[in-house]
């Protein structure tokens, strides 16, 4: 009897680590109070524009410059999850900065399904986040922001 209740419990503990992990966590959209708390595993100086945590999103949010979406995961490591980022101006900041995309093509491209936008943004960002228009004018977007 205790052979056969050890390997049931075995039995359990290896299912329950066959759970599929947790979604890696990008480095845009990383909370933060100064810039150098972001991106911590990569050089900053060798990114595409210089790095930001912007204050006025609450807990704050590492980005960094950018002047194209191409200048966004442009180096080794800056994106950890191979979804779309792109390059938008963010509310009336009057500077481009890299974030997730919650554009519908963006979602459909990183094989996401029929994921809701909000839903993707809080299981590949942040929990606090939701997909809204970046602001900043003509050529807003629609990221993951909270």
């Amino acid at each position: 009897m205790k052979l056969l209740v050890t390997s049931m419990l075995a039995a359990v503990v290896s299912c329950s680590s066959n759970d599929n992990p947790p979604p890696p966590v990008e480095n845009a959209g990383s909370s933060c109070t100064t810039p150098a708390q972001c991106y911590p595993a990569i050089d900053g100086g060798t990114l595409k524009g210089a790095v930001q945590c912007l204050s006025r999103v609450p807990g704050g949010y590492c980005t960094h410059l950018c002047t194209t979406d191409a200048d966004c995961c442009a180096i080794p490591g800056e994106c950890t999850s191979g979804f779309k980022q792109v390059c938008s101006p963010f509310e009336s900041t009057g500077q481009m900065m890299c974030f997730l995309s919650c554009e519908k093509a963006d979602i459909a491209a990183a094989d996401a399904g029929a994921i809701d936008d909000t839903v993707y943004c809080q299981t590949y960002a942040n929990k606090a986040m939701s997909c809204r228009s970046s602001g900043g004018g003509s050529a807003n977007r629609k990221v993951c922001v909270p």
